[in-house]
């Protein structure tokens, strides 16, 4: 059918391959077989975002005139659309086709209007128009004219939609495996790491690249990864959508006008030609989509998903590989800090309450998701947010409630055709809805995202099984191994097919982003909790009483009072007894929570049906971190040995 969407599939979940993968946002493709079948789904009859940054101009460029500095510029770009065997690909100007007969006014300087001196290339067939670091409405302009499914919403925001892909696409990522990367990165059981060679990687590339050189005109953004000036990396995204382009002006750090005047060459590029499929006869290739990371390159590939999200994981499994070089430890975490500057990180997979517990109206906002831990302290990786969606309201999401305005991007929402409000409990398109925005949209967010070394380390679960207690002190074995393990339990009813609580572990709360071995990165944690005085906490948001079905969810006040008694350091006076198999130290008292449900098997009426489901979820941990025991820490080996004797005994 013409007017098909075209069926892009991946390899079935399940099997050893799975093993340890974070599969939070991957989903399947939308039941739609046209475009005019989704956008019916789609629709329902019936302020500056620019931060402030402190650096000085690079002296290289302090010398340039203006004319020199907009040359250097279009030649970085051209040298980034520059196809391999094509010479330097078509020539490039600045600006929207459209507009190509207006004619600059030189009163004013619009600088992604101005007019270049052209190279002759050996290939060029046409003039590339190259629209650069648009502003949030510039891009509302270029979506809503030439995007079908753009829409503005009763709000402000602009709802897209993503096309066939909803999801991340885990199985179709691949990073480029080399003489250098085959020794540093994991690869094998349980990694996410799977590999493909150079050669494939360039047909993709040269695939991508003709691809964008043969549109009339391609976004290009050159933004900032990490608040931290001393570390943080430039990224450029070539992308042919307006959605695109918006979603990494929201994600990334926005640089100041003097900063991107000076920009120079970026540090990694992503190519997104998400529309345009990959070959699936390539070597490597097991489906029309492909999402490809060469790090020697310092390049990233996507072709046959225009699902947003691949490039902001992607560009987070570049800092996963990248910071650990510079002995700086990049966390997949929640962020906030205290009025006095106590900062803590929270770690947990979907549906642990990471995003509600970091997000404290009495603390500030350092990030949601990305952040990495350096000499200087903690600071986001990021620029934005990136919301779930599904079933949100004001009463339990306010902060993200009020963030959905001008500038905001929604995701693969459903709205009124009318009216263009927006039905967030309507999973018509996907129950995979996001939304996109600067982090400064938050009321409390701290600008700039940084902070000083954190107090406390959080790993939230939500143990369906009802057994770990609601809170424990971990020492610093425990921590390695609970964050390698990374456990939550899903409930039935939340996935087809899951009748009673189902385990999931994700290495370091986040295995489909990770590059080394999840012991690196676990002693990196250590290491840095162990000189900066940290405490690890274990903390389950899940069930007491009972497993799902029969005892009851523990309550959201009860979590925050527990926090709470982190935050003020008043749970390191408390009295602690040790549990049996998993040896957790808990409190006899937490102020505001029953004494009762502190320990797990007081608050079950069957306690033989307790031992059997404590050991039921140690067998669970045992077998899933048999792929990590092989892995030696150290000439000796005696910290892998300290990880193995913190987990489970029995």
């Amino acid at each position: 059918m013409a007017d098909g969407l075209a069926k892009i599939q991946t390899r079935a979940r399940g099997g050893d391959g799975d093993n340890g993968m974070c599969h939070d946002d991957s989903t399947h493709p939308v039941k739609a077989q046209t475009i005019d079948e989704l956008h019916s789904l789609q629709r329902k009859r019936s302020a500056s975002t620019t931060p402030r940054s402190v650096g000085s101009v690079p002296t290289a460029f302090a010398t340039l005139s203006e004319e020199e500095r907009h040359k250097l510029q279009l030649q970085s770009i051209s040298a980034s659309l520059a196809s391999l065997t094509r010479g330097t690909g078509p020539n490039i100007v600045r600006g929207d086709p459209a507009r190509k007969a207006e004619a600059p006014k030189s009163s004013i300087a619009h600088h992604h209007y101005l007019t270049p001196i052209i190279r002759v290339s050996d290939s060029s067939l046409k003039f590339t128009h190259v629209l650069y670091n648009l502003s949030p409405a510039e891009l509302y302009e270029q979506a809503i004219k030439y995007e079908k499914g753009s829409f503005i919403t009763s709000t402000g925001a602009l709802a897209t939609l993503s096309g066939a892909k909803t999801g991340r696409s885990p199985r179709d990522k691949r990073v480029v495996k080399d003489e250098t990367t085959s020794e540093e990165l994991w690869w094998g059981k349980g990694s996410p790491n799977i590999e493909m060679d150079e050669h494939s990687f360039l047909v993709n590339r040269e695939r991508a690249v003709d691809y964008l050189n043969s549109l009339d005109k391609v976004f290009v953004n050159d933004q900032f990864l990490n608040w931290d000036l001393e570390n943080r990396i430039k990224v450029r995204i070539v992308s042919a959508r307006a959605y695109h382009s918006l979603f990494m002006h929201n994600m990334c750090i926005r640089p100041t006008p003097e900063e991107l005047e000076n920009f120079g060459t970026p540090d990694f590029t992503i190519y997104n030609a998400g529309q345009f499929p990959c070959n699936r006869y390539t070597h490597y290739m097991t489906s029309s989509t492909s999402i490809d990371l060469n790090l020697a390159r310092r390049e990233m590939v996507i072709l046959g998903t225009q699902y947003a999200g691949e490039m902001k994981k992607g560009l987070f499994s570049v800092m996963h590989f990248l910071m650990p070089k510079r002995q700086i430890l990049s966390l997949h975490s929640g962020c906030n800090m205290g009025k006095d500057g106590d900062v803590a990180l929270f770690f947990g997979l979907s549906g642990t309450g990471k995003t509600t517990l970091s997000t404290d109206h009495n603390r500030l906002l350092i990030g949601d998701d990305e952040h990495c831990w350096s000499e200087n302290g903690v600071s986001n990786i990021e620029g934005g947010c990136y919301a779930k969606c599904i079933d949100l309201s004001k009463d339990k999401e306010p902060d993200i409630w009020n963030a959905i305005k001008f500038g905001t991007i929604l995701e693969n929402v459903v709205f009124d055709e009318h009216t263009r409000e927006v039905d967030y409990s309507d999973k018509s398109v996907t129950e995979n809805t996001r939304a996109s925005y600067p982090i400064q949209y938050i009321p409390n967010a701290k600008i700039p995202c940084i902070g000083p070394h954190p107090k406390n380390v959080i790993l939230l679960a939500c143990d369906a099984f009802g057994v770990l207690p609601p809170i424990s002190k971990l020492t610093l074995p425990q921590t390695m191994y609970h964050f390698i393990s990374g456990y939550t339990a899903l409930v039935a009813g939340t996935e087809e097919g899951i009748k009673e609580p189902q385990a999931t572990f994700s290495a370091c709360f986040g295995a489909a982003f990770i590059m080394l071995h999840p012991a690196k990165y676990a002693a990196m944690l250590a290491e840095k909790m162990r000189t900066h005085g940290a405490t690890g906490w274990l903390v389950n948001t899940g069930w007491s009483g009972g497993s799902y079905g029969v005892g009851n969810r523990i309550k959201l006040a009860y979590t925050r009072k527990i926090i709470d008694a982190i935050h003020s350091g008043s749970l390191l006076q408390a009295n602690y007894q040790k549990t049996e198999v998993f040896g957790l130290e808990i409190p006899t008292e937490v102020e505001g929570v029953p004494s009762e449900i502190l320990d797990p098997i007081n608050a079950w009426a069957d306690k033989t049906s307790y031992n059997e489901t404590l050991l039921k979820l140690a067998g669970l941990f045992r077998k899933n971190f048999e792929v990590f025991t092989n892995y030696k820490i150290g000439e000796d080996g005696k910290l892998t040995e300290e990880i193995l004797a913190a987990g489970p005994n029995f």
